[in-house]
């Protein structure tokens, strides 16, 4: 179950510290010593204390670590953290990736008279989900027509395709998420998702991610509003 966190933790360079945590209005952003900047959504609990007093001036592979944490705000600030490290434009040239604006989330994928279960609330075109037979949205805070979120365990094995919201990982749910999904095509998706490779080795057809292109002005955004940060960012996918 922990696998998922193992990979990003050992894959994080050792000689980088955490010069910054940015909390905004729905999102935190970390900043590593080389100048990279990573966001996650911020996922509110505080129901048990943190792991660490703060992840400032710590080694990023170190403060990586509090994502296992069961303080999700100090979750949050890990994955943020992972993300500044992972999901870089260098990382991104280094798998031979390109920009991808225009690909939808399930380029590629015959989502003709599919079921495909979507968990939270994903802001997607409608050609992503173009001729589909059914789709259940899933979520932790439903609203009228969502399924909850243990709906998860009955409806994901019979869905041809699952599309999870990366934030998924804070909450410590992506582990089961992935299992109930091994039958189907699964994408992980958001600017939470951390655009490592090795990721897919647990089952994962497709990451759809952010990479940071305005620092400054993502910074600002954050601590004012709180909506889509790709304005402030490049979408990339690994395949």
């Amino acid at each position: 179950m922990k696998e998922y966190y193992e990979i990003l933790i050992n894959g994080i360079d050792g000689e980088l510290k955490v010069t910054e945590i940015v909390r905004g209005k729905a999102w935190i952003g970390a900043e590593l010593s080389n100048g990279s900047f990573g966001i996650a959504m911020n996922i509110e609990g505080e129901s048990v204390g943190r792991i660490f007093g703060s992840l400032v001036g710590m080694r990023a592979k170190d403060a990586a670590q509090a994502v296992m944490s069961w303080n999700f705000n100090e979750a949050s600030e890990a994955m943020a953290v992972i993300n500044a490290f992972y999901n870089t434009r260098e990382r991104m040239e280094e798998l031979k990736l390109g920009v991808n604006y225009e690909k939808s989330c399930t380029a590629g994928m015959d989502t003709e008279g599919k079921t495909i279960a979507l968990i939270g609330h994903l802001k997607l075109r409608s050609e992503e989900l173009e001729g589909a037979k059914q789709v259940y949205i899933i979520e932790r805070d439903p609203r009228d027509g969502d399924f909850p979120d243990s709906a998860c365990e009955y409806i994901l094995p019979e869905c041809d395709i699952a599309i999870i919201t990366g934030s998924a990982a804070i909450n410590k749910t992506m582990p089961r998420l992935l299992e109930l999904s091994k039958n189907a095509k699964t994408v992980v998706i958001g600017p939470t998702v951390p655009m490592c490779p090795q990721l897919k080795s647990l089952g994962i057809d497709r990451l759809a991610g952010m990479v940071t292109a305005d620092k400054q002005g993502l910074r600002e955004w954050m601590l004012q509003v709180r909506g889509n940060p790709y304005p402030f960012g490049e979408a990339f996918m690994i395949d």
